[in-house]
């Protein structure tokens, strides 16, 4: 059972978006292929500029041939507590887009925007299904060209540790102290009627 989450909106909103954080501890429990695609399918159905779905999500379960691999990737820092994870997830946006009508690529102003609401999306259910995910952009994104044979035209957006929660005490020292949800900036920082103020 998880317990509530210490965050506040200022207006009522549904208390997903309050209980999704990113932690960083993990149990290192296995997680099955059906599991992890029952996430990424909350994707599929995420909204992109005319349903182009610039999306991909490659990903590597713990204890399969790939693991080491992805984990591999990540940054020193990540990899000390991705590697409790129980999966990794590349999220990958498509650059270009064929417009409807036409045989020629054009360049997709939407697609990292897209590929975001799609991650949400998998964030979203990971939450509703007791397990939880931490986005991060610390990783060798040249190397994930390379290793994960991304096509050209494409961009690897972010990395995805997946898992199930588990106590702080499982990570280094420095960590321990962030593994609680943090908040966020008002509302009054972020919305502005009319314009930016000057």
């Amino acid at each position: 059972m998880t317990e509530p989450s210490p965050r506040r909106s200022d207006y009522p909103i549904d208390p997903v978006f309050l209980e999704r954080w990113s932690p960083r501890a993990f149990t290192g429990a296995p997680m099955s292929e059906v599991e992890l695609l029952g996430l990424i399918e909350a994707a599929r159905w995420a909204p992109s500029a005319s349903n182009v779905q610039p999306w991909r999500f490659l990903y590597a379960r713990r204890d399969t041939a790939p693991w080491d691999r992805f984990l591999g990737l990540l940054n020193p820092s990540n990899q000390a507590w991705a590697k409790t994870a129980s999966a990794l997830l590349f999220v990958v946006s498509m650059q270009t887009r064929i417009p409807q009508g036409s045989d020629k690529a054009v360049p997709s102003r939407s697609a990292s925007f897209d590929a975001g609401a799609a991650w949400m999306s998998v964030a979203l259910q990971a939450r509703h299904a007791g397990w939880d995910a931490h986005g991060m952009i610390g990783f060798d994104a040249e190397r994930a060209i390379d290793e994960l044979a991304v096509p050209e035209g494409c961009r690897v957006e972010a990395a995805v540790a997946i898992g199930r929660r588990a106590d702080p005490s499982v990570l280094p020292e420095p960590l321990r102290a962030r593994e609680r949800p943090n908040d966020r900036l008002p509302l009054s920082a972020i919305v502005m009627e009319g314009g930016f103020r000057t």
